[in-house]
């Protein structure tokens, strides 16, 4: 018996040892997939798409760059003020990533022309266009596109009881779509025509008017 002492220490020793490792490893908060807190987890950024009106708003405050051709003066003209048409050809057109520029597919179009400064907006895309123009008498110049900066667009337009429209006389740009869009239908002014027309809010406008 006296020689069997050491052993039963040595039993115990061990004994004591696995219980203290069991111990900690149950005190450790990795020790354990299901000890792990999910807010350390960083949140995957959700991407954000900008709303149409947000959209419109920050085309207004785009400038055009000058590609080939000077800015204009930023002078008024008789055309200044904001158009709108709805194209309403057959089939809802369809989102893609590269999609013809100034293609007249179905929905609002708005025109905005303002101090030698055109913006384009399509809403059902998103799409977008700012550049330069010029008026003299009855004919209408538009340059700087970023959609086909080497081409100048050369139009005559008309302006009568709140509809605008123009007809092409020269103008390549986007294979010829730009003149296609703009010619296609009228654009409806969206400011009234007179002051009895802005009291009773009663005149010719186009849906593309209001707020996208």
């Amino acid at each position: 018996m006296k020689n069997s002492a050491p052993w039963q220490f040595v039993g115990l020793l061990g004994l004591a040892c696995g219980i203290a490792l069991i111990a900690v490893a149950c005190s450790s908060p990795t020790a354990s997939p299901s000890l792990s807190t999910p807010a350390n987890t960083p949140a995957p950024i959700a991407q954000i798409t900008p709303t149409p009106t947000e959209r419109w708003m920050e085309l207004l405050m785009r400038m055009p760059y000058p590609y080939t051709t000077p800015l204009p003066p930023p002078t008024p003209s008789v055309l200044d003020g904001i158009y709108a048409k709805f194209e309403d050809r057959e089939g809802t057109p369809v989102p893609c990533r590269r999609c013809p520029d100034y293609a007249p597919e179905r929905g609002i179009w708005r025109l905005s022309l303002e101090k030698g400064v055109f913006r384009v907006f399509y809403q059902f895309w998103n799409w977008t266009s700012v550049g330069s123009y010029t008026v003299s008498g009855d004919r209408i110049t538009f340059f700087n596109d970023p959609n086909c900066y080497e081409d100048v667009g050369i139009y005559t337009w008309k302006l009568e009881d709140g509809t605008l429209t123009f007809k092409v006389i020269a103008d390549d740009c986007a294979i010829a779509l730009r003149a296609k869009n703009f010619t296609m239908r009228p654009w409806l002014s969206c400011q009234p025509p007179n002051r009895e027309a802005a009291i009773t809010d009663h005149w010719l406008k186009s849906p593309g008017c209001y707020e996208p």
